[in-house]
């Protein structure tokens, strides 16, 4: 008895990988223990696949912002900003920042309410996006000092693509009397 054996179909080979790329995150937290929060928020991220590096800016502490202006009245922010180095592709990254939120106990019941950690997608590399899902660059960042000066402690040459240099954007807000 014969038996036809047939070629076995070509697989494609392993796809390259995606190179490493640097993300600006922002990580705020204004409830609970703070400054732990945020440093093991950054040990996390560091934990996660495909990230080779986090680099932790100082600690800063800011004031609440509300919709309506800064809220002394409100516990006030610790903010920091990490450059990761990693392979893993925006969506996914921003999707694992999400995750970490939610193991911190985030609660999204309040835009720009109280919350245990928000990590923020600020950057990557030089990746332009306008989905809904995913903008690139943030928004709001370069109207931000508690983004932009733990930025600069971080990486004094930064560059906030399509607005410029980070120093210059925290200089002029500085200018007009943000704080």
């Amino acid at each position: 008895m014969s038996r036809d054996l047939a070629k076995a179909p070509e697989l494609p080979g392993p796809r390259p990988a995606r190179p490493e790329t640097v993300a600006v995150v922002a990580l705020g937290a204004n409830l609970g223990d703070r400054h732990e929060t945020i440093r093991a928020a950054a040990q996390r991220i560091a934990r996660l696949p495909l990230v080779s590096d986090v680099r932790l800016s100082d600690l800063f502490e800011t004031v609440a912002l509300r919709l309506d202006g800064p809220d002394p009245e409100a516990p006030g922010y610790v903010n920091a900003v990490a450059l990761v180095t990693t392979r893993l592709a925006p969506e996914i990254l921003l999707g694992m920042l999400h995750a970490i939120e939610d193991e911190n106990g985030r609660e999204r019941r309040e835009r720009w309410g109280d919350r245990t950690l928000d990590l923020d997608l600020i950057a990557y590399g030089d990746v332009v996006s306008d989905e809904p899902r995913l903008q690139l660059p943030h928004p709001r960042a370069a109207e931000r000092l508690f983004v932009l000066d733990p930025w600069l402690d971080v990486d004094p040459d930064a560059e906030l693509l399509g607005r410029g240099r980070v120093a210059d954007l925290a200089a002029d807000l500085r200018g007009r009397g943000e704080r």
